[in-house]
């Protein structure tokens, strides 16, 4: 199986390169587009900003490959919020592969933005993706910016309301938090995704 992580100047990629190591999976760091179409798997990590981000899936020619792949996608922390139509963040035009917008959490008291630590995933619906997760298991977020509960949310969690944490539409998929820092939680959702 080839599953290649796409060059989108994310800072979480060699942690993401490691976590899939540690599943006997040797992830190739590309932006080539030939390389993109031909893999099994493509994973788009991400952390920085959502304009950053599409400038340089733009820069590299990736953007209309990205949304024509038929192979399972996944999109990871900022990576999953490219997958969406827009983002507050920059007011950018992003991937538009999953009918969302996606927005700043509102600061009210008690709730620090960015949004650092671990919550809860909470299933809405059945999922391969979502195949061996409890009801009591946790991941890591870090972010300042969700992706609204919608029908494309597979598992949601709460941070000053519900969030999507996971999302699923057609082949492409999302996980907002770090799947690389989420111990055995994070370490069984990416063995699911390289098995879909």
């Amino acid at each position: 199986m080839s599953v290649v992580l796409v060059d989108a100047g994310g800072t979480n990629i060699g942690s993401v390169r490691y976590a899939l190591q540690r599943l006997g999976v040797d992830a190739a760091l590309t932006s080539d587009a030939a390389a993109i179409r031909a893999a099994d798997k493509v994973i788009l990590p991400g952390v920085g900003a959502a304009a950053p981000g599409m400038a340089r899936l733009r820069e590299l020619g990736l953007v209309d490959l990205m949304r024509s792949l038929t192979q399972p996608v996944l999109g990871v922390c900022l990576g999953m919020q490219l997958l969406c139509e827009r983002s507050e963040e920059g007011d950018v035009d992003c991937l538009g592969v999953v009918p969302a917008s996606v927005r700043r959490f509102v600061e009210q008291p008690g709730l620090r933005v960015p949004h650092m630590g671990w919550n809860r995933l909470q299933r809405q619906r059945e999922h391969a993706l979502l195949a061996g997760l409890g009801e009591q298991d946790w991941a890591y977020f870090v972010h300042s910016y969700a992706v609204p509960h919608g029908d494309y949310a597979l598992a949601t969690t709460n941070y000053g309301g519900e969030f999507a944490a996971v999302i699923a539409r057609n082949n492409f998929h999302g996980m907002q938090f770090h799947p690389e820092r989420s111990a055995k939680v994070g370490a069984r959702l990416l063995k699911n995704f390289l098995e879909l």
